[in-house]
């Protein structure tokens, strides 16, 4: 049998749930809570960051297509708007802050996501395109007016 993981689940493998479990008790981030996991927070913050999402419904919006694919990561519930501003109101900063602090030595103390014991090389020859988006200015580029009719 082939595994297969997705990026998002391989990025959220480096957070161990029991060390998240153990800041969630300690800093009582589940204290009244009704379905809305700290886990599934968590889940849709790192989605958040990896979607350059700028807004709740990004987020939610994002989630919710691809639900199915979260359920393995302890995400089994769509999310709402309001469900995950509230989460973000009230939910102690000092959880997020605290795992932060703990992966940030981890990750120094092990030398970064994954192990370094082998450098990683491409065997063939790597194309790479450029996605930049170069804005236009009509000042500068006249050429670039829209024209309603062919000449």
């Amino acid at each position: 049998m082939v595994k297969v993981a997705s990026l998002f689940s391989q990025v959220l493998h480096h957070f161990p749930r029991a060390e998240f479990a153990a800041l969630v008790k300690k800093y009582e981030a589940e204290k009244n809570a009704k379905g809305f996991t700290s886990w599934a927070h968590f889940v849709a913050m790192v989605f958040c960051q990896l979607a350059a999402a700028e807004s709740l419904r990004e987020i939610t919006g994002g989630l919710q297509s691809c639900l199915g694919k979260l359920r393995h990561l302890g995400v089994t519930r769509p999310v709402t708007k309001s469900t995950h501003s509230y989460a973000n109101q009230h939910r102690p900063a000092e959880l997020f802050q605290k795992l932060f602090w703990a992966s940030l030595k981890r990750f120094q103390n092990h030398g970064g996501f994954g192990d370094n014991k082998h450098k990683f090389r491409f065997n063939n020859q790597l194309p790479s395109l450029d996605a930049t988006v170069i804005s236009l200015c009509l000042n500068l580029f006249p050429w670039a007016k829209f024209r309603r009719a062919n000449r």
